[in-house]
């Protein structure tokens, strides 16, 4: 079996050469015969009328070895007849030919008219045959020219045969230097595809051409940029669960310690008691958070539609959020007409509960934060609006990836690990909706969600 492609590629070539000709061979004999029997007719007249010009001006008329000399010299038969009826014949290099013109047409030449074989119907190359009269020494005689005996085999079929090899010969040099360079992409792919299976995602394969190995070139180069990306989201998430788990651990380590000292008073054994509960606390949110978004993110989640009021969700989730918005004496508004959508009840209800618990979080007390739905043909639009401290327009972007925190430190002490966006953001992709942000830092954030009503 043939494992290499250049090698297969170059006998593909070539057989398919080789057949195009063999084909192109027979159908080229089988149109241009008739072409080919004219040209050779004219020419053996041509040949006739300048043998017996040449045999006029000879002094001495002996037309036995004039044609016996000749013969050898041409690529023809000659056959000469008498008025008796006797006839004579030449062969190149003394070679046998038996073939015997009909009387009729012998008379016909003898008696001065020129003779050509008829060309229609099938035509035997051997009986193709040119006729002239003549006169030596006063008597009559009728010249006949026929091919040689082999001479088809150095006319149009050799001919044909010769010029088609010289083709085959030249295609497949130029075939092997094609195919080298054809091959050539696809090798560089592979060895670029084994750098990367041993994870350099900086490989790329430099091809220009707008061909499909340029399209494949371009697609190993976007795949290799995209399993980089992967690779790079992935050690940015190892490292940012490391930090968030590593923060409260070192915090718990620290107050555990401390409290094995005697001399400690009971306030601040108390104190350091609810720090170590806060930090087990915000594990415990950071390892729920991570395993709901890996759920959420697998195509295995449970996802279960049915008949949701979304006004009442909404409010549902507000009035779970109270102790955190009076706490800080934040305005509430709603404007909530009642609509009904296909949609899951506790993912969705995860969606407003986180970013309610966002727009609390960020919003100075004494503010306010504004909820209201919106309806279209087949959508509803949910606005949450705050008069918080604003996002910058360059954080936008990435405020719905992983971990990302606009003010590390500031989130850090509110409690926040950088999840709850990238859940919101794939549950409302289930739901086969939109979520966008706009923001303006002094002057408040506003979420924008749209979901399908069906």
């Amino acid at each position: 079996m043939i494992k290499s492609l250049y090698l297969r590629i170059v006998l593909t070539f070539i057989g398919v050469v080789l057949l195009s000709l063999i084909v192109s061979f027979f159908i080229s004999v089988q149109l241009f015969k008739t072409q080919a029997l004219e040209i050779m007719q004219s020419d053996m007249g041509r040949v006739g009328q300048q043998v017996l010009r040449l045999y006029d001006n000879q002094r001495e008329h002996n037309l036995d070895a004039y044609f016996h000399n000749l013969a050898d010299l041409n690529y023809y038969t000659f056959l000469v007849y008498s008025e008796n009826g006797a006839k004579k014949t030449f062969v190149p290099n003394n070679g046998k030919f038996s073939f015997d013109i009909e009387t009729d047409v012998v008379q016909k030449v003898l008696h001065g008219g020129v003779y050509r074989s008829s060309l229609e119907g099938s035509v035997n190359f051997r009986h193709l045959a040119v006729g002239l009269p003549f006169q030596s020494e006063g008597k009559r005689y009728a010249l006949f020219l026929l091919p040689a005996p082999g001479q088809e085999e150095m006319t149009g079929h050799s001919y044909l045969l010769i010029v088609l090899s010289i083709i085959l010969a030249v295609g497949s040099l130029l075939i092997l230097i094609a195919s080298r360079f054809l091959v050539r992409p696809l090798v560089q792919m592979t060895a670029a595809t084994k750098r990367l299976a041993k994870g350099d995602f900086d490989v790329r394969i430099s091809y220009k051409r707008r061909d499909e190995l340029g399209t494949l070139a371009d697609s190993f180069n976007h795949m290799a940029a995209e399993l980089q990306q992967i690779e790079q989201n992935r050690q940015d998430f190892v490292s940012n669960v490391s930090h968030e788990i590593q923060s409260p651990l070192t915090s718990i380590k620290g107050f555990s310690k401390a409290l094995q000292e005697d001399e400690l008073n009971r306030a601040d054994r108390l104190r350091y008691l609810q720090i170590i509960h806060d930090e087990s606390e915000r594990i415990s949110r950071l390892s729920e958070n991570l395993l709901r978004l890996a759920s959420l993110e697998s195509e295995h989640h449970p996802y279960r539609p049915q008949a949701y009021a979304l006004d009442e969700g909404i409010r549902q989730a507000v009035i779970a959020a109270e102790p955190l918005w009076s706490a800080k004496d934040l305005d509430i508004e709603l404007d909530l007409p009642a609509v009904t959508l296909a949609a899951d009840p506790d993912q969705l209800s995860q969606v407003w509960t986180n970013l309610l618990a966002n727009a609390v979080k960020y919003t100075p007390p004494g503010g306010s934060i504004s909820l209201t739905a919106t309806l279209q043909a087949d959508t509803v639009t949910v606005s949450v609006q705050d008069t918080g401290i604003g996002i910058a327009q360059e954080e936008l972007p990435k405020i719905f990836e992983r971990f990302y925190k606009v003010d590390k430190s500031r989130d850090r002490s509110l409690g926040g690990n950088g999840l709850g966006l990238a859940i919101v953001k794939k549950i409302i992709s289930i739901h086969g909706g939109t979520i966008t942000v706009d923001s303006t830092p002094g002057s408040g954030t506003t979420f924008l969600v749209i979901l399908p009503k069906g």
